[in-house]
């Protein structure tokens, strides 16, 4: 099984880029992921951000700490193609995991947020052991978090247990993609799908005033060149035998490959 995971689609530019690219390359992949948690102008997934995604030829959405920052959400939670958070808190609608068959192969894939540098969320170590309990399949997982540390930590201490840790929510593409001793596939963060010249998506001007003044300024997402960025991996009898970051430029007439084949 190939899979393509593509990171933090952020607003309207990130969706135009995955609903043009994405159908060009779609079919070099089995199965295809994509984080959707700032898909609705920087804040949350809506219904059209939602469904943009799918048409494009996403087969499954995970979410984040802004899950809820739009309230349509709450429309899509009986989707089983939409992944919130496993360990978000008790009553959060929808579910953290699903698992998806793929041809004569399944693959299970878990949102988790993690807690440092976070809002207050349940144990991420407990909720991927409960999914472990009776997971039938390989198990993906989008890491939400904000700290290398944590992720790094998290990843390790699954290694062999679960098929690849992919991190996000960082929206800048880490340089660490290794397949751990154990077998299992790790990456810090995936990085973003949106405008490359931003701050994380947001414009810079307004964005860095806020920063330089400590004042109050409207922040919008950003507009310009946009990047897609993202991890392709093959997955066999649930381990993953290469992985390659991918990111492409919309300027550019193909995607570069950018980092080597870990085995």
């Amino acid at each position: 099984m190939r899979v393509l995971f593509i990171g933090d689609v952020f607003g309207k530019p990130g969706r135009n880029l995955v609903s043009s690219h994405l159908p060009k390359i779609k079919s070099n992949f089995d199965f295809i992921i994509a984080n959707g948690e700032n898909a609705a102008g920087g804040h949350g997934i809506n219904k059209d951000s939602f469904e943009a995604l799918l048409k494009a030829g996403v087969h499954c959405i995970t979410l984040g700490n802004h899950a809820w920052d739009n309230r349509e959400v709450l429309q899509l939670t009986d989707d089983p193609r939409l992944i919130r958070p496993l360990n978000a808190y008790k009553e959060a609608p929808g579910r953290g995991s699903g698992t998806f068959t793929v041809g004569d192969e399944k693959i299970t894939v878990v949102n988790l947020l993690g807690r440092v540098f976070m809002q207050p969320c349940e144990n991420p170590y407990d909720a991927l052991e409960n999914v472990l309990e009776t997971a039938d399949a390989p198990v993906f997982v989008d890491f939400h978090a904000e700290a290398t540390s944590e992720k790094t930590c998290f990843a390790y201490h699954f290694d062999g247990r679960i098929a690849a840790c992919i991190g996000t929510h960082t929206h800048v593409a880490t340089a660490d993609t290794r397949i751990l001793p154990n077998g299992t596939l790790f990456q810090c963060d995936v990085g973003m799908t949106g405008v490359l010249h931003s701050s994380i998506g947001m414009g810079l001007e307004a964005s860095t005033y806020k920063l330089r003044t400590g004042l109050p300024m409207k922040v919008e997402v950003a507009t310009g060149a946009v990047q897609l960025s993202a991890v392709a991996f093959d997955l066999e009898h649930g381990k993953v035998t290469r992985a390659v970051r991918y990111s492409y430029l919309e300027t550019q007439e193909s995607g570069i490959y950018q980092g080597e084949v870990f085995v």
